[in-house]
């Protein structure tokens, strides 16, 4: 009886601590660390400068890289640093998908800038690393210590029998 009670009173607090580091979770991110002082390299169907606001707008079929990273969107919008020059961040928008090494993680909507190398993922963030998959609603990936952070309802399938 006294084990019953034992197992009576654990249970839920072991649940408890499971529910509350399903909050948020820290994962590697990309087999390499990145470098953001490479060039950024974009390809699109379309593209549309604006002088004025300094930014360009790519869309269709958007691909962004740099070094091993690759980003790709329905649209990029690159956002230039009119003072120093350069690109300061691009926002990508619609079937955001970007990839480092092995790992890949899809959003609806990503903001990396460029001289941080910190990429925010918003929006249905779905991380695939090998067989094992995690979603959550927001994920930030610091692409050059190759680490990410996934907040916001994390969920994951956890396989015990590490054959299958």
């Amino acid at each position: 009886m006294l084990i019953f009670r034992t197992l009576i009173i654990c249970v839920p607090l072991l649940l408890a601590g499971i529910v509350a580091s399903a909050q948020g979770a820290n994962v590697a991110f990309g087999s390499i660390k990145a470098d953001p002082s490479l060039p950024v390299e974009v390809t699109a169907d379309n593209l549309d400068v604006n002088q004025a606001s300094g930014s360009a707008e790519f869309v269709g079929n958007v691909l962004v890289g740099q070094g091993e990273m690759r980003l790709s969107a329905n649209r990029v919008l690159v956002i230039y640093n009119q003072d120093v020059g350069g690109i300061d961040r691009l926002e990508a928008t619609g079937d955001v998908v970007l990839v480092s090494g092995p790992d890949a993680a899809e959003a609806q909507r990503a903001d990396y800038t460029i001289d941080t190398g910190v990429v925010v993922m918003t929006g249905d963030v779905l991380l695939t690393q090998g067989p094992n998959a995690l979603t959550s609603e927001r994920m930030v990936v610091n692409l050059t210590d190759g680490t990410a952070q996934m907040t916001g309802r994390v969920k994951t399938i956890i396989n015990p029998d590490s054959q299958n």
